[in-house]
């Protein structure tokens, strides 16, 4: 059998920077260490962290009840009032966004105060989203997903619309949504926030999955750009599989196929990824 691993599969920078964060506060520190929501979208990543002492807090309230210690932001960035009430209750932050995610925090932040209205790109219930929304002005900020939002989207003609984009969010989708709200007649000034090893991930795992029988995905369920990595590798081909480890993987299924891909998404770690491209091999 032909194993195809994707060459841009696993952490990309700001996830790798983010938990390298998190692990040297850990060594380091003799003081309690938090992480603002899990600092990625993995959960043997976050549960080896827990391990360690890090603790995972959900939300500002929560943080209250803990004794004093170092706040670690996540890598999806929080809303500008989270930073501010972390402050008011005396903990250190150490903020590990991803530097992708804190330009869009500007970005937001700059045209919203000169009046435009802000359309994010991207999955409204996700962290990043909620993060991001967050720099702006509540009432001159949408979230669209869908060609249907977008379609629905309405303001007075001429308005001043700043569109950005979730990291994670399919380049093409993305494309599609803008040239829908293009044809409305505000002034319009797009900025296309999509992280370039996004947008290089997902091209590489399409042409991969045009060519092979089968395609591995791995990644956290709760993963984002897991998911859309799946969706664009089960268009490409119907033999796509979603995995978090080798344990999900059934390959029972792959005993008539020659030729099988293999990607992975931005907050898997190297070793999940060894460990599936090893037992994909050595079974056949």
């Amino acid at each position: 059998m032909n194993v195809t691993l994707a060459k841009s599969a696993g952490f990309c920078f700001g996830v790798k920077r983010a938990v390298k964060t998190v692990y040297e506060e850990a060594d380091k520190s003799d003081k309690p260490i938090y992480t603002f929501g899990p600092i990625i979208h993995n959960e043997e990543v976050v549960a080896d962290l827990e391990s360690k002492g890090v603790t995972v807090v959900n939300s500002v309230e929560e943080l209250a009840e803990k004794p004093k210690g170092t706040v670690i932001i996540r890598s999806h960035g929080v809303e500008k009032s989270i930073y501010e009430q972390i402050k008011k209750l005396d903990f250190e932050i150490v903020d590990a966004t991803c530097p992708f995610v804190l330009k869009i925090h500007r970005l937001v932040e700059k045209y919203s105060a000169e009046g435009c209205h802000v359309v994010i790109i991207g999955n409204d219930s996700h962290p990043e989203v909620i993060g991001i929304k967050g720099w702006s002005d509540a009432k001159a900020t949408t979230v669209i997903s869908s060609k249907e939002e977008a379609e629905s989207f309405h303001l007075k003609e001429g308005s001043k619309v700043c569109i950005v984009s979730q990291t994670t969010f399919n380049y093409n989708k993305f494309q599609e949504l803008v040239e829908i709200i293009g044809k409305k007649g505000y002034d319009i000034i797009v900025l296309n926030t999509i992280c370039n090893a996004t947008e290089e991930r997902q091209t590489e795992a399409a042409k991969i999955a045009r060519e092979v029988d089968a395609m591995i995905v791995i990644g956290g369920k709760s993963s984002s750009n897991t998911q859309k990595l799946f969706e664009i590798c089960k268009s490409e081909c119907e033999n796509t599989y979603y995995i978090q480890t080798i344990k999900d993987l059934d390959l029972s299924g792959f005993k008539s196929v020659d030729n099988v891909g293999i990607t992975a998404g931005a907050s898997t770690p190297n070793n999940i990824i060894e460990e599936v491209q090893k037992n994909v091999r050595n079974e056949f």
